[in-house]
């Protein structure tokens, strides 16, 4: 459990005990960060989603979920204002949902890791018919979230050189500024529509745009089947974007390769289509993978520089894979309208 901050604990609290049965526990903090808060009461949770989420958005996003079509694909979210109003804001705007609680992924045992389950759950949300869904359905997120992953290290990096009286003991490390140009310059080889600046060329796909391993949860707890959770980031976009975490891993040393193989495969043989079926997956996984490379490491500056440390084993290889990048000859992206 994390120690639980201000602002919406009481509503989210008040709002996933509302239907919890005599005698529940009480509401505990699972999960307390800058995007997202998530509070459980017996077998329901309620989140507070990030500050700046786009309320309709958000909401079209929860409809998109709860949708029969993407029954046994997605965690639906349960009613909060109404027979379909899956949505409700606090008083200062704060958008706030509520959920069956599912059993995570045990950190402790990373040879169950479901990662095949995670490409045969993608397989089925890349092949959704996104026009029979409630619309408009949003673009796919994962672009921007790495935008924004550029924008926290900068800010992070800013904010630990502020002059003041603990200025020596908060400056950033010369090795952490070393890093973040290496991150800068693998950004700057980015197409514009991985960096968030302009539309994918590919952009037909419902993508949950945010993939790893904590985005699975088996429902009914805690022998249901695997779901996909967290709707912030669904929408349209690139398929290869889903796979792409799991790709910059392997590419990076951070996952072994039976594992990629394994979920690559499973990914195929359910149909997926984000990828070739047959030959060289790269050209499609290419530019996604380069920007969730990118992405990891800028957080792991930030993170770092906030907490001023140096960089753990992994965030360094991440940074290094950052470096290989620029040192290498810049792929294609997949043919568009704009991809420079």
């Amino acid at each position: 459990m994390t120690a639980p901050s201000p602002g919406p604990l009481a509503a989210l609290s008040a709002l996933a005990a509302a239907h919890a049965p005599a005698g529940a526990p009480a509401p505990a903090v699972l999960a307390d960060r800058p995007d997202g808060t998530v509070v459980r009461s017996g077998r329901t949770v309620a989140k507070a989603h990030a500050p700046d989420a786009d309320p309709r958005e958000l909401a079209a996003r929860l409809r998109i979920a709860a949708h029969p079509l993407l029954h046994g694909i997605l965690l639906p979210p349960l009613p909060v204002t109404a027979p379909e109003g899956f949505l409700t804001l606090t008083e200062d705007g704060r958008a706030l949902s509520r959920w069956p609680y599912g059993s995570p992924v045990p950190p402790d045992d990373p040879d169950a890791a479901p990662w095949e389950d995670a490409a045969r759950l993608l397989a089925r949300l890349h092949a959704v018919d996104a026009g029979q869904l409630p619309g408009p359905v949003p673009p796919m997120r994962g672009p921007a979230k790495a935008a924004r992953a550029l924008a926290r290290m900068r800010g992070a990096l800013d904010t630990a050189d502020v002059p003041g009286p603990r200025a020596a003991s908060t400056a950033v490390p010369g090795h952490l500024r070393a890093a973040a140009a290496v991150i800068e310059r693998a950004w700057s080889r980015l197409p514009s529509w991985a960096r968030g600046a302009a539309p994918p060329p590919r952009a037909g796909t419902l993508c949950h745009g945010d993939l790893h391993l904590g985005q699975l949860v088996r429902h009914p707890a805690a022998d249901g089947p695997w779901l996909l959770i967290d709707v912030d980031d669904l929408g349209l976009g690139d398929g290869a974007w889903d796979l792409a975490r799991p790709a910059a891993w392997f590419a990076t040393g951070l996952l072994a390769p039976d594992i990629w193989t394994r979920f690559l495969a499973a990914y195929g043989a359910a149909g997926g289509r984000a990828v070739a079926p047959d030959g060289d997956p790269w050209p499609d996984l290419e530019v996604p993978a380069r920007a969730l490379t990118v992405q990891t490491a800028a957080l792991a500056v930030a993170k770092a520089a906030a907490g001023s440390r140096p960089l753990d084993g992994v965030e360094a290889a991440v940074v290094d894979a950052c470096a290989r990048m620029t040192s290498l000859p810049q792929q294609l992206a997949p043919p568009g309208p704009d991809v420079g």
